[in-house]
């Protein structure tokens, strides 16, 4: 017999889910199948803080807060760090959930910056929140994110710049 919260916690999770795995796509670089993963740890989690989630003052930020908690939880684990990487891997996705608007170089240029820089370029440019809002998200001071940021920024032009001009990005 479902409870009351389990049908909220239902109704969140079908209004929500499709946003979470786009921006756990962003946040992953692409990688789809970490990109469920992390979605998938998060709402676990928000099942389980359920109640403290219905009273935040902003359950937007709650929710990125999660996510991100979720993805570096997921990068300290001790099976990650001892993954061996192969040339060829043995299959290849083809269609990324939430991840194909974004052009290869640019997803590349992504995964390559460290996961809390581009959390931070995530939230700043692809969703356009504020330093307050992006540093609550991260749970790190304003400064950081601005220098994280800009760090990022000048990361993604050195790599970027033949192909795709940054210009109108601002720090």
């Amino acid at each position: 017999m479902r409870t009351e919260r389990d049908e909220q916690f239902h109704s969140f999770v079908l209004s929500h889910r499709p946003g979470l795995v786009r921006t756990a796509t962003l946040l992953t670089a692409g990688d789809g199948h970490l990109a469920e993963d992390l979605v998938q740890s998060a709402l676990t989690k928000l099942y389980v803080a359920w109640p403290s989630f219905r009273r935040a003052d902003n359950p937007e930020g709650y929710l990125r807060r999660t996510l991100v908690n979720a993805l570096t939880d997921e990068r300290r684990r001790w099976w990650r760090r001892h993954e061996r990487s192969m040339a060829e891997p043995p299959d290849q996705v083809r269609d990324e959930p939430g991840g194909g608007e974004l052009d290869e170089g640019l997803r590349s240029a992504l995964r390559d910056l460290p996961p809390k820089m581009r959390a931070a370029v995530v939230f700043r440019y692809f969703y356009d929140l504020d330093v307050a809002d992006t540093a609550d998200a991260l749970g790190c001071s304003v400064g950081t994110v601005k220098s994280q940021t800009a760090r990022a920024l000048d990361r993604l032009r050195n790599v970027l710049a033949p192909s795709i001009p940054l210009t109108g990005v601002t720090r």
